[in-house]
């Protein structure tokens, strides 16, 4: 099969590799109908995550029809057509029956945990497509995929929904719509958001279906910025403007009520303590500019709660905790509970409260993968989200 694959920084191909085949009785296989580069990908491509391997499969966001199950799988059958979300997860440990199925005790492999218990001091749920500390999963940027624990993880997809409309199931809309949850936004709320690329768009719309009264968003890109005014928000572009300033005017002194941390360990801007962070990340002495993080912690109201979906890999410094402390702010962090996410949010999309769809900006064919991949690195204004159709040919799909 074809699949697109890592080689190191900046260097993504699309190779032919074996088929997956089914390994235990609870498996799945699907074929791939439409796959999507992430953000978080990026991170990936620009090599600030460790552990990966020359050849990885790439890819966490997919969905497709299952084309072969394990004598175990009693919910799904062939020709089923379903989504995937990125987290695996056993349904049966201590944390799954919590619904905490990102700390999923037994989906991370025997032979790769030690390697993110010694950096994280514990294993975690393993991840399809980012990384072999993260279980060494081949991800769904490819033709056809092997998902473990076929009773638990995909969702079975209606007829009358187009693949557009549910993709973002695997990821990106749960990602949103729980870090919006994790602010117990109030009737009256400001939430501030930074980053406006797919997950801080989604966020937008997920607070304002949460009842925030309020949305202020921040980037520098103008048409991500436009994207987040179409969706009720109010706008501060980062380059134009001192952000925290510009929230303190805009909340009457008190600042936003919670904030959303969108960007995670690739802040941008030529603050001081960024191009500090900038020069750490190019000796190799850090992996994270944690700029947006410092922002949000001093911009935050007092009991406020500081949501980050924003992915981060090592160790911070220069974080003003000191602050966080006195003003007894609440962070809530970590890997999407995705599980608990996929019926309610289907829901909502089926009832037409919204359609993920709108964040997409090119629509190609797998082949695509390597000059798209660098397209969206390099060009994020015009570069939204970008979907990938296997089976296409190159350049046909628009």
């Amino acid at each position: 099969m074809r699949a697109v694959t890592w080689h190191g920084k900046h260097d993504v191909r699309v190779d032919t590799v074996p088929d997956p085949k089914i390994v235990n009785p609870h498996d799945i296989v699907i074929k791939t109908t439409a796959t999507a580069i992430c953000g978080s990908d990026l991170h990936l491509y620009d090599g600030v995550i460790p552990t990966m391997v020359s050849g990885d499969i790439l890819g966490h966001e997919f969905m497709g029809e299952v084309v072969e199950v394990g004598p175990e799988v009693t919910n799904l059958k062939v020709g089923d057509r379903v989504v995937n979300p990125f987290t695996i997860a056993c349904g049966q440990c201590l944390h799954c029956k919590s619904s905490f199925f990102s700390a999923c005790e037994n989906s991370n492999p025997a032979d790769k945990a030690p390697m993110m218990e010694a950096l994280y001091g514990y294993a975690g749920s393993g991840l399809f497509g980012y990384s072999h500390m993260m279980g060494g999963y081949a991800g769904g940027q490819a033709e056809y995929v092997r998902i473990p624990f076929g009773n638990v993880g995909p969702i079975k997809i209606p007829d009358g929904l187009d693949d557009e409309q549910v993709l973002f199931l695997s990821d990106i809309f749960p990602t949103a719509y729980q870090a919006a949850e994790n602010c117990n936004i109030q009737k009256g709320d400001t939430i501030a958001i930074w980053g406006l690329g797919p997950v801080g768009q989604l966020c937008v719309k997920s607070c304002f279906l949460l009842g925030a009264e309020r949305v202020i968003a921040i980037d520098h890109r103008t048409k991500r910025l436009e994207m987040a005014k179409a969706s009720g928000a109010e706008v501060i572009s980062f380059e134009a403007v001192r952000v925290n300033e510009a929230l303190t005017e805009m909340t009457g002194g008190l600042g936003p009520d919670h904030c959303i941390d969108c960007v995670g360990l690739e802040s941008h801007g030529w603050s001081v303590d960024n191009v500090l962070d900038f020069v750490k990340t190019t000796l190799k002495v850090s992996f994270d500019r944690p700029h947006v993080l410092r922002e949000a912690i001093v911009a935050c109201k007092p009991g406020g709660v500081l949501s980050i979906p924003g992915v981060y890999g090592g160790f911070l410094d220069k974080v003003p905790f000191g602050a966080a402390f006195g003003k007894g702010l609440t962070m809530k962090m970590g890997q999407t509970n995705m599980h608990k996410y996929l019926a309610p949010l289907l829901e909502k999309i089926q009832r037409g409260d919204i359609d993920p769809g709108f964040i997409i900006s090119h629509r190609l064919s797998l082949e695509d993968a390597p000059g798209a991949y660098k397209q969206f690195h390099d060009d994020q204004d015009e570069w939204t989200k970008v979907v990938l159709r296997p089976g296409a040919a190159s350049g046909a799909v628009q």
